[in-house]
């Protein structure tokens, strides 16, 4: 029997992954550091990221300015630069200007904070996987559910090393992303997961300066309002890594047939 393989599988039995890596939390923070040591032995690693903290900053692009790219190192199969810009300017510039093509994988993170059911629209580091997906790049995010900056890695590591590894070997289906969050100390397994229903109400601290002037620092608290386990907040929080596939079409089909009805002649 004669088999035929893939161009795709030709390709990595005999190249290294083009791999592309960023994240919001700029290109020195802790966890994209593990990111990239993971990643550096499985292919040919491309790193453009902020060069500071653009958390919270979702989808943004940088119009109307110049964007700064500064080449941190090129390396044999290695190559690492900072943006003045958004995780989505990382990634269109990456794209577009600093790769020779288009990349064969992307991975964002590891984010400091959660990025569970409401938060994904706001988050840079989901609009970076996002990116991705809408040019057709198998792309994946990692988000530990602990906000502090210096918030240990080493429980998370292993799973992130076993989903790189899965994702490098089967790819994903086309127009799909992977948003994965993990809680925080021991883990319990993983679970496929939705985005939980849930809302934010908003905390503003004020502050008079001397001026007159009155400044606000945002904060609030997060409701999830989603009894099931698979939502991914609850997921997280029984312990479990919540892995939620995600995709690019915001389109609501299962209300179309109701929506042409009530406006459609």
């Amino acid at each position: 029997m004669r088999f035929i393989l893939s161009e795709t599988a030709r390709k990595f039995m005999t190249e290294k992954p083009l791999i592309f890596v960023t994240n919001d939390d700029g290109y020195q923070a802790k966890g994209i550091r593990l990111l990239i040591d993971i990643l550096r032995p499985l292919g040919k690693v491309v790193v453009v990221a902020p060069s500071t903290e653009m958390s919270g900053k979702s989808h943004s692009i940088t119009t109307g300015k110049p964007l700064k790219l500064t080449t941190i190192t090129k390396q044999e199969d290695y190559e690492e630069y900072s943006l003045e810009g958004t995780p989505v300017d990382c990634v269109k510039m990456g794209f577009d200007n600093v790769l020779s093509h288009r990349p064969d994988f992307l991975f964002a993170g590891i984010n400091m904070g959660a990025n569970t059911s409401i938060n994904t629209i706001y988050s840079g580091t989901i609009a970076a996987v996002m990116e991705g997906c809408a040019e057709n790049v198998p792309s994946v995010g990692f988000s530990l559910c602990d906000d502090r900056k210096d918030a240990p890695l080493e429980d998370c590591k292993p799973l992130v090393e076993q989903i790189i590894a899965n994702v490098l070997k089967n790819s994903l289906p086309d127009d799909v992303c992977l948003n994965v969050n993990f809680p925080i100390g021991k883990i319990r397994g993983v679970k496929v997961s939705h985005q939980a229903k849930g809302y934010w109400t908003e905390e503003f601290d004020k502050e008079v300066k001397q001026d007159g002037h009155s400044i606000f620092w945002l904060g609030g608290q997060y409701h999830c309002t989603d009894q099931s386990d698979r939502a991914d907040w609850n997921a997280v929080n029984d312990g479990f890594a919540a892995i939620v596939p995600m995709h690019v079409d915001f389109t609501a089909y299962k209300v179309m047939e109701q929506i042409k009805k009530q406006f459609e002649n």
